[in-house]
């Protein structure tokens, strides 16, 4: 039988080079990194001058908050929606595929942060995919912007690095995947409510579940291009953060059950989303560390990532790894000689420029990619130390040209070896109680599904 144990010789030397190429602890390891060169030339296409562009159209309408007026087209946030639609409306002329709509939601009432009942409007470009899959990626920003008073509509909120930078990213990349084709439908959703509550992606999650969207995939970008924290005066535009939920918010008692039996509070998937974006983000961006915070959000603020959390969806949040609260929320005003406020002077375009492109190449990676693997599973029945995963081809789209077996230590936070396998089964000599194991699909090119974890079957 295929990978079996009369097949050991070769199976030992895969592991070998598999330890030789991907082990993270050897001091002398090699990594050869294998690019797609329609990524990679996806992510040379990134314009810091055309995301500065970007940011200074934004800042023109003075304030985005969500209570400012919707009737001037040179103020407030109902002119930044203008703004957006504008813009998407221009790269889609040469693409039938992609298309720009407004999707308009209620939103307060008496007692909310909002004080009253409004409309706001959501702007959403969908770039559709192959016919034949149902599969949808999201990339999320908000547009609107506050000041220290969140209850002013009027005060100057530039909001430049909150959320300008997430808007900036999403309509380059809207610019650059204009005329592009991909198997899965890419949505970009430019959300407004986002500082009343997260408003805009509560709706979108809604709607999402309502319509019964395949959405295999969120990234939420939120504040992405600040490198100078306050109060410690770092400097450093080299990292970035990604933060996933471990334990799913919509997990139930069975899946509990079937979590504890695999002590897998570290293999939700989400946490298997971030593990993809690290990866797939540091392939094609140097000089950046992508480091995976496991936590859903920093503690006592969140995110547009999480209404779709709450519905079930796979979602992470792409953050700058140092804050400057005196930029952030703040009125913006020079005191004793020090800049506050949330101005476009704070904004590092390189970074910006970095954290754009692990953005874009996580998204293509996983768009081009099959469809994931069915059925992962470790077989426990017996005592052995030799492990046996097996999984099934999965049903839709292209048939892949093969699959990864991931492996890691209990401790890791990342897949360590990936060995590739041409069938749907293998047989590896390393205790199914000493590591974690995961399978996911790999297209010709090399393009790979979302990672799948193998779950313990007797």
């Amino acid at each position: 039988m295929k990978n079996k144990y009369s097949n050991w010789k070769f199976i030992k030397g895969t592991l070998l080079l598999a330890f030789v190429l991907f082990h993270v602890n050897t001091a002398f390891s090699q990594t050869i990194i294998n690019k797609d060169p329609r990524i990679e030339a996806a992510v040379n296409e990134i314009s810091t001058d055309n995301m500065m562009d970007n940011i200074s159209g934004l800042l023109k309408f003075h304030t985005r908050h969500n209570l400012s007026t919707q009737s001037r087209t040179d103020f407030g946030i109902g002119a930044a929606a203008t703004y957006l639609e504008n813009k998407l409306k221009e790269y889609a002329k040469s693409d039938s595929r992609f298309t720009v709509e407004r999707v308009n939601y209620k939103a307060g009432g008496a007692g909310t942060r909002l004080g009253r009942e409004i409309t706001l409007t959501n702007v959403v470009a969908t770039i559709k995919g192959n016919s034949s899959d149902d599969r949808v990626i999201a990339l999320l920003a908000h547009y609107d912007s506050r000041s220290e008073d969140n209850t002013d509509s009027t005060t100057y909120a530039p909001g430049a690095n909150d959320d300008g930078s997430g808007v900036a990213a999403l309509l380059e990349i809207a610019r650059i995947l204009a005329g592009k084709e991909f198997g899965a439908t890419i949505k970009l959703m430019f959300l407004s409510g986002e500082e009343h509550g997260l408003l805009g992606a509560a709706h979108m999650a809604q709607l999402a579940q309502d319509e019964k969207w395949n959405l295999i995939a969120v990234l939420n970008n939120d504040m992405i291009s600040n490198s100078h924290s306050s109060d410690t005066d770092i400097r450093n535009n080299s990292i970035v953060r990604v933060f996933s939920e471990n334990i799913p918010f919509t997990e139930n008692e069975a899946q509990a059950r079937e979590r504890l039996f695999n002590s897998a509070e570290n293999d939700s998937p989400s946490r298997q989303l971030a593990r993809y974006v690290k990866e797939s983000g540091e392939r094609y961006t140097h000089n950046l560390i992508v480091k995976l915070i496991y936590r859903n959000d920093r503690y006592g603020r969140g995110g547009d990532h999480t209404p779709f959390n709450r519905k079930g969806f796979t979602a992470v949040r792409i953050c700058e790894f140092y804050e400057n609260y005196d930029r952030t929320h703040q009125k913006t005003e020079v005191r004793d000689g020090k800049q506050y406020g949330d101005v476009i002077e704070g904004v590092d375009f390189e970074y910006l420029r970095k954290n754009t492109s692990v953005n874009l190449s996580s998204l293509m990676n996983l768009a081009l990619a099959p469809y994931e693997p069915l059925n992962v599973s470790t077989n426990v029945s017996s005592l052995s130390n030799f492990t046996d995963i097996s999984w099934k081809e999965p049903v839709k789209g292209p048939k892949p040209d093969g699959y990864y077996l991931l492996i890691r230590d209990t401790d890791s936070p990342i897949w360590q070896k990936k060995i590739f396998v041409k069938g749907t089964e293998i047989k590896v000599p390393l205790s199914k109680d000493n590591y974690f194991f995961g399978v996911q699909s790999v297209s010709e090119k090399g393009n790979e599904s979302l990672p799948v974890f193998s779950k313990g079957v007797r």
